[in-house]
């Protein structure tokens, strides 16, 4: 009996080895047939540099493991092991004691208390499976922890684990998450730090310093003892540190410099392709100014926003080449990544007017042409004017100056609403225009950051422009994948109606509309605009240097409480604008304008580049008297123009040639 007794025990030992090195070996073909005997790659890393070469972002794991283990003081990786797996170094990534100790643990507690995986196997876990509480995931775990202990050193798989892990807040790796906490690199952390580091991986979103520095500091007191008892320290070590605090408080807050990483990943496909390896991206981002324009932008919608029922806002700001020195996509990136300075398409209002204005010019009228503000109908449509007020006959200066509807109205129907279409889309407006006489108050959506873009050519000496951020795109080790070169398509301003719509836009800021976003000492360009109902409201504006566009409104499309853009959008400019201009030169806008007496003359294109003399030399030039003799009184208005063109044509070419 007893024999037959041994007999079948052993039959089912055997067959109980069977089956469990049939499912093993079932399950490592499986995960071999899945292509898991392989360490993952990291994501490609993209590292985004400010224009003064500084680091703006990161995104991904730029250098593929962050440090390495002997890098870092001794206590770092000898805090992990005391806390996560105190037989690392002897094991061979299953600790069968370990699993014991669980078992009897968890048993004597009656519920699920303390694991028995060992770092290996949280390695294993966190490269390669989901998480998911099943037998099989378990076994699967455990064949990857020994193919892992078959393939690398301790020190490598320790340094994998270190770097690969999340430690909450945000940080992955450990490198990330020293930065994250303390400011400091994980080569240069404490001891204390490095328990705290070492603390937070059993649970990172409750234990890492900057959720609650306490249950931080109490579980890094776990850590040290557990030091002590593996002997990597001695008691009186462990006695002496101290408690530490996180660099920062929690928060929820996120820099609004992370709409920019996003754009600048979403465009790097068109650059250079599938990102297949870490990339460094040289931007045109000025981080002074892009802080700038964040704080502006969240102070005014704090002190105004409920009062006046505008919940978002967006702000982008260009140099003269089209590049884009800032930009904020909304009033908070964690509450909402969708960029509205890139991404939204709304009314422009009068905004738009500008390109109404600019195709009168070309068509012959001048700064000084009058047109009568009067209830104007063209068809169905009559456009009312603010307050409903009319001043009948005025300049077409007053009426862009005081944003007056119907002279646009007027102007557009007159020049030919077709014409003003192809005017934006000549500096640069390609969303589809719907070619009418309600074109000229800005029916049409377009975008913040393709709008701001169209003003440039006033601010530059009328050259078209392609908004961008990016210079130069190059691979960790310096091979170049991408260099901006080129321009953008020409001259789409003449040098003579530049000078009357820069005569006109001037006198928006200066006694119009826009007088909240005056830049003293600096002549200012601008252009209010406020859609019906007050659903959107804008501030498109400009000096010889820089270009700034705000928009305020609501992502649901509903009315402020009588938000224009002369209010918010007018104010949030000029508090960016204004110290952005502390140390920059005092250049006229370009262009020139005729009125009646001295031609009146404006710094053109080249003086953006030449700070010098050039601005008194050009004055002088233009404003010297004339030695030619006046034109005949008899002549006509078209021939004196022709002659006062002739003149100042010779006046450039004399000035060329004393340079």
């Amino acid at each position: 009996m007893v024999f037959k007794l041994a007999a079948w025990s052993m039959m089912v030992g055997l067959w109980a080895m069977v089956a469990v090195f049939a499912t093993t070996g079932y399950l490592f073909f499986n995960l071999n047939k899945q292509g898991l005997f392989n360490i993952p790659e990291r994501e490609p890393g993209i590292m985004l540099l400010a224009s003064d070469g500084s680091v703006l972002a990161e995104r991904g794991a730029f250098f593929g493991d962050a440090v390495r283990i002997d890098e870092l003081p001794p206590y770092v990786p000898q805090a992990i092991i005391a806390i996560e797996d105190r037989r690392f170094r002897s094991h061979f990534g299953i600790d069968p004691f370990g699993i014991a100790r669980a078992l009897w643990v968890n048993y004597r507690a009656g519920s699920t208390i303390q694991g028995g995986s060992t770092l290996t196997q949280q390695l294993a876990k966190n490269l390669f499976l989901k998480p998911e509480r099943t037998l099989e995931r378990k076994v699967q775990e455990a064949i990857l922890a020994v193919w892992l202990e078959s393939k690398f050193s301790k020190d490598e798989i320790l340094q994998l684990y270190m770097n690969r892990v999340y430690y909450g807040a945000g940080a992955t790796g450990i490198d990330k998450a020293a930065q994250k906490f303390f400011g400091k690199s994980a080569r240069d952390v404490n001891l204390s730090e490095a328990a705290v580091l070492a603390a937070v991986l059993k649970a990172p979103s409750r234990y890492n310093p900057i959720a609650s520095t306490k249950r931080a500091n109490a579980r890094a007191r776990e850590v040290l003892s557990d030091m002590v008892r593996a002997g990597f320290i001695t008691k009186a070590e462990a006695d002496a540190t101290r408690g530490v605090s996180a660099r920062a408080p929690g928060s929820t807050y996120i820099p609004a410099k992370r709409y920019v990483v996003d754009w600048v990943s979403e465009t790097l496909p068109e650059l250079i392709g599938e990102l297949r390896d870490s990339v460094v991206v040289e931007t045109t981002i000025d981080p002074v100014l892009q802080k700038s324009a964040e704080r502006a932008l969240r102070s005014e919608l704090s002190r105004n926003g409920r009062k006046s029922r505008a919940s978002e806002a967006s702000m982008v700001v260009l140099d003269t080449t089209g590049a884009v020195r800032a930009m904020v996509g909304g009033r908070s990136y964690i509450k909402s990544q969708f960029n509205r300075a890139v991404k939204a398409q709304r009314q422009p209002g009068s905004a738009f007017k500008p390109f109404v204005y600019l195709t009168a010019i070309d068509a012959g009228m001048t700064p000084r042409t009058r047109k009568i503000d009067e209830p104007v109908t063209f068809g169905n449509w009559s456009p009312d004017n603010y307050k409903r007020q009319y001043q009948g006959p005025v300049s077409l200066t007053r009426a862009l100056s005081s944003s007056i509807n119907t002279v646009a109205a007027k102007l557009a129907v007159e020049v030919g609403p077709d014409n003003v279409a192809a005017t934006a889309r000549r500096l640069g407006i390609s969303y589809p225009l719907v070619a009418n006489a309600s074109i000229a108050l800005g029916t049409s959506e377009v975008s913040l950051l393709q709008l701001t873009s169209a003003y440039v050519p006033f601010a530059n000496g009328g050259s078209g422009v392609i908004p961008h951020t990016i210079n130069r795109i190059t691979t960790r080790d310096g091979k170049v994948l991408y260099e901006r070169s080129g321009g953008g398509p020409g001259s789409v301003i003449s040098f003579e109606s530049l000078g009357a719509m820069n005569h006109m836009m001037r006198s928006v800021v200066e006694e119009g509309t826009g007088k909240a976003a005056r830049i003293p000492g600096h002549e200012t360009g601008g252009k209010t605009g406020t859609t019906q109902d007050y659903r959107d409201a804008w501030f498109i504006g400009y000096t010889s240097h820089l270009i700034a566009g705000v928009w305020v409104g609501n992502d649901d499309n509903s009315s402020t409480k009588r938000v224009t853009g002369g209010s918010m959008p007018a104010r949030i400019f000029a508090n960016v604008m204004n110290p952005a201009h502390l140390q920059l030169d005092a250049v006229p806008l370009p262009g020139f304008y005729e009125p009646d007496g001295p031609a009146i003359a404006y710094a053109d294109e080249d003086t953006l580049y030449n700070r010098g003399g050039f601005v008194d030399s050009l004055r002088s030039i233009f404003l010297s008297p004339d030695p030619e003799p006046e034109p005949a009184p008899e002549q006509t208005r078209s021939q004196r123009r022709q002659v006062e063109k002739s003149r100042n044509q010779r006046r450039l070419e004399q000035l060329l040639q004393t340079r």
